[in-house]
């Protein structure tokens, strides 16, 4: 089964959270599919993972970029795997139709919008139910993550 876990984003937007996310992945020689809810939003990361910070350079690409194949990290709205990822990353709410092509999941969501909290524990409760590994994951005041139990 997938390894899912549940970042709850409470002092940090997803615009930081994610460039260091993506750095841990490819810090261990993984490759990463980013499956965001809207062609705007892969427009916006596209360009977060540019410019997050000055000294870090994060190789990522998309369907406008090309070469998908060779992209370690590949952002796309499509349920497809082009680039051979092995963890996925959900955010805006997405979901991916064979997550079990995955040997890990990133579910990353606002942990001030009432909405998506309940739409995560009920995602925690499918999750669980159908044999997966959830891990939740606290964001410190300083961005960082904690396993919570």
């Amino acid at each position: 089964m997938t390894e899912i876990g549940f970042y709850q984003l409470e002092h940090a937007p997803l615009e930081r959270a994610l460039p260091k996310l993506l750095e841990k992945v490819l810090e261990r020689g993984l490759r990463a599919l980013v499956l965001a809810g809207s062609e705007e939003r892969v427009e916006t990361l596209n360009s977060v993972l540019w410019t997050y910070q000055q000294r870090s350079f994060l190789p990522h690409g998309s369907a406008k970029d090309g070469f998908a194949t060779a992209q370690p990290v590949y952002l796309t709205t499509q349920q497809e795997n082009p680039n051979g990822a092995s963890v996925l990353v959900l955010v805006d709410g997405t979901d991916h139709d064979d997550l079990l092509s995955f040997e890990r999941c990133l579910f990353l969501f606002d942990g001030k919008d009432v909405d998506a909290v309940a739409r995560a524990r009920e995602r925690w409760r499918a999750d669980k139910a159908a044999g997966h590994e959830v891990i939740y994951w606290q964001q410190t005041p300083e961005g960082r993550w904690e396993r919570a139990s």
